[in-house]
């Protein structure tokens, strides 16, 4: 019996590592098809049935990406971007965290329905009224633009709001009878009780401020105001599309977000765990 149970825990571990190594190669293929594509010529690109490894690595493509592109511009924009989204979020979002879930006000949750109403409908929507905005005072082209969107996030308001509502309200009482006013009880006490969780919004409003494309791609009309994403866009031709440049192109455009994840690959982690957990 004791035998047939350990064989039956080994087929079932035996199961669970088979089917990981295999949505682990199904996730890597599409990089490592991109790596390869980006040293082979566009003829085998397009071969059919297609090639996996180039007949000669072609290092032209990064030479031609680089010089169809002005890449140090794209990443300077995209830093700015990805810099001044997660400030705004995490300072606005902590504070409409805050204020929904320990304080008591007029109209609370009906203003907060309106919070989950941003979040239940497409963001596409907003964009025609966020550019008539912008391009009545004058504002496209400029990374205050590219920031625009996410001045604000309805993401970030829902996600610290369920982690100030984790806290206990006899901290904040305390700190109270210990003289500190509303403000000084949110910014000294309560805030930094919520690092673990700005941290994890932050990682996220940089991975979603990465992959914005078509908000950058409608604000800046201008290839030197363009981000990474809306950048590499201008590559792909109406009709044909060298796709070894564009796949060196990506390539070279993935190098802030691999950094990123590398420094807070922990942050991000936790962000995932604690926001399945809530």
């Amino acid at each position: 019996m004791n035998s047939s149970l350990e064989r039956s825990r080994k087929i079932r571990t035996a199961g669970v590592y088979a089917f990981f190594v295999i949505g682990s190669i199904v996730m890597i293929f599409p990089f490592v098809w991109m790596f390869l594509t980006s040293f082979k010529t566009v003829e085998e690109s397009m071969i059919i049935p297609p090639t996996i490894l180039p007949e000669a690595y072609q290092t032209k493509n990064y030479t031609d990406a680089m010089a169809s592109l002005p890449f140090f511009a794209l990443y300077k924009n995209t830093a700015l971007m990805i810099f001044w989204r997660v400030v705004c979020a995490v300072i606005f979002s902590s504070m409409a965290g805050y204020a929904f879930a320990k304080l008591n006000f007029k109209y609370k949750n009906a203003l907060f329905s309106l919070v989950l109403i941003q979040m239940m409908l497409p963001s596409q929507i907003f964009i025609t009224p966020q550019y008539q905005m912008l391009a009545k005072v004058g504002l496209t082209n400029s990374i205050f633009g590219l920031v625009f969107p996410g001045l604000v996030s309805a993401f970030g308001t829902f996600f610290l709001r369920q982690a100030y509502m984790g806290i206990p309200n006899e901290i904040a009482e305390a700190a109270y009878l210990d003289g500190c006013n509303q403000w000084q009880s949110f910014v000294k006490v309560m805030a930094p009780l919520t690092k673990s969780s700005m941290a994890a919004l932050a990682v996220f409003t940089a991975v979603f401020a990465y992959g914005d494309l078509m908000w950058p791609l409608i604000v800046n009309t201008d290839l030197k105001m363009m981000t990474l994403s809306s950048g590499l866009a201008t590559l792909r031709g109406q009709f044909a599309t060298n796709f070894p440049v564009m796949m060196a192109g990506s390539l070279l455009a993935m190098i802030p977000m691999v950094v990123l994840y590398l420094f807070f690959q922990k942050q991000f982690i936790e962000g995932v765990a604690m926001t399945g957990g809530k």
